[in-house]
């Protein structure tokens, strides 16, 4: 009997594994045919700033990602001047106008920048328009016999979707490297800063320094997001499988409000809101966790021209059903000014309908267009203390301050042991009322000054040192 087992098995493992071959070989085949549809439409950028030592507080835009004096350049003579290379990647997205997309870091403040098409032919670059907000950038140049990709819908994008990123990780010699993956999530947010609009698809496909602003493509060959960021662990400072990159359904909008006026223009509610966690879903009774809540409305602002109330659960815009506070900004700021929305709330359990005018975002959008405020150089994120942060911490309704809601382990906050959930009601001499005074308070501290918090943690007041080092 076992004589006649063994050859059995092995014609069973034969068959399983001609069965497999084929699919293999067609997926391969599919990613030979996406990279010559696309790879042409990718682009090497070098941007070149030139300064002096007395301009030393120029930072490479990888440096947050992985440290100060990755990409060193030495500093001698400060009357000299110096030249600081940046490699980044681009996308062509219109071959007549050769229009170019790519990341706002990979260019920004650049003196020159110079692009480096597949066939080794040179052009310098013209900005078209640049947007901090979102990290965009159009680029233009002269040249003819262009490629440029076939531009997809990243909507329709799904969770483990193959996926192909195309850039130029580390040098030119190493330009239109192609990586393969999965679309490992969508909708991410907070990834950079608080302030920018953010709505990153994350995925495997390895994306390293230089891979910023290159192409992210669907096995149809098709551009579904541009490259941006990567997360690291530890002292890791190249790719562990956490890359994140902008659809190209939110690019295309930027792009073409670029190329048609060389500025985003947004519209802006006026209002401070944070995601709604099991613990304000419990106290409000709410039947799930969708939507934003309230925290504070600013004065003058559309919001409260249409009659939005503090603790009001922000559930639909416009008829788009609201998953949590990077998505309503999204969705507010892609709304022409002007339009008169119609706002969705549940206040006091009660479902509401409102209608709110909404005006375009004042420039200062990191008051105006962010659901917290930060003290960033000190590692601190703070929110206003509202009903549910006094219920939360137990606090009486005089008692005054702003509420730790986050901390960086290595920034001096994070050092001096404040924690999430701290209630900061002094910084130096100034008492800390509400958001305004926090601000005003951490914008006057310099650089090696120790200052003096006084801070409330769990019912008792103690003073903690940060050095802002």
């Amino acid at each position: 009997m076992k004589r006649i087992m063994l050859p059995v098995m092995v014609l069973v493992f034969l068959s399983t594994l001609s069965a497999k071959l084929p699919a293999a070989k067609e997926l391969s085949d599919t990613f030979v045919s996406v990279v010559e549809k696309v790879n042409a439409a990718v682009v090497t950028i070098t941007s070149e700033k030139v300064f002096t030592q007395g301009d030393s507080n120029f930072r490479h835009p990888f440096d947050e990602y992985f440290g100060d004096n990755y990409f060193p350049y030495q500093y001698r003579d400060p009357n000299r001047e110096y030249r600081s290379q940046i490699l980044g990647s681009g996308v062509i997205v219109d071959a007549v106008n050769g229009y170019i997309l790519t990341n706002n870091h990979v260019v920004a403040e650049a003196d020159e920048i110079i692009i480096l098409l597949i066939d080794e032919r040179e052009y310098e670059a013209d900005v078209i328009g640049r947007d901090p907000q979102s990290d965009l950038a159009v680029l233009k140049i002269d040249a003819e016999d262009l490629v440029a990709a076939e531009l997809g819908d990243s909507d329709e994008l799904d969770v483990g979707e193959w996926v192909l990123a195309i850039g130029s990780p580390f040098s030119e010699e190493l330009s239109h490297t192609v990586t393969a993956g999965i679309v490992s999530a969508k909708g991410r947010s907070r990834i950079i800063d608080g302030t920018s609009y953010e709505d990153f698809i994350q995925t495997d496909a390895a994306i390293n320094p230089g891979n910023s602003g290159g192409a992210l493509v669907d096995l149809d060959g098709k551009l579904v997001g541009i490259n941006t960021a990567i997360a690291t662990g530890g002292f890791s400072r190249g790719n562990v499988g956490v890359g994140f990159t902008i659809p190209i359904n939110l690019a295309s909008r930027i792009m073409n409000a670029l190329i048609a006026d060389g500025k985003v223009i947004r519209s802006w509610l006026g209002v401070y809101i944070q995601d709604v966690d099991d613990g304000i879903a419990r106290a409000l009774g709410l039947e799930d966790r969708q939507g934003v809540i309230v925290t504070r409305i600013v004065e003058g602002s559309p919001a409260e021209g249409g009659g939005v109330e503090v603790e009001d659960i922000i559930v639909e815009f416009d008829g788009t059903k609201i998953r949590d506070a990077a998505h309503l900004k999204n969705t507010v700021s892609s709304t022409s000014p002007g339009s008169k929305s119609v706002v969705k709330v549940i206040r006091k359990k009660r479902k509401k309908t409102l209608r709110v005018n909404l005006v375009e975002l004042p420039q200062d959008v990191t008051v105006f267009a962010s659901s917290q405020s930060s003290g960033r150089s000190l590692g601190i994120e703070a929110q206003e203390l509202t009903a549910e942060w006094r219920r939360r911490l137990r606090l009486d309704e005089d008692v005054q301050g702003v509420v730790v809601t986050d901390v960086s382990s290595r920034s001096a906050a994070g050092k001096a042991e404040i924690k999430a959930g701290d209630l900061i009601k002094r910084i130096g001499d100034t008492e800390i009322r509400d958001m305004n005074d926090f601000r005003s308070a951490v914008s006057v501290i310099e650089e090696g000054e120790a200052v003096l918090f006084l801070i409330l943690r769990q019912g008792y007041a103690r003073f903690i040192t940060v050095e802002n080092n």
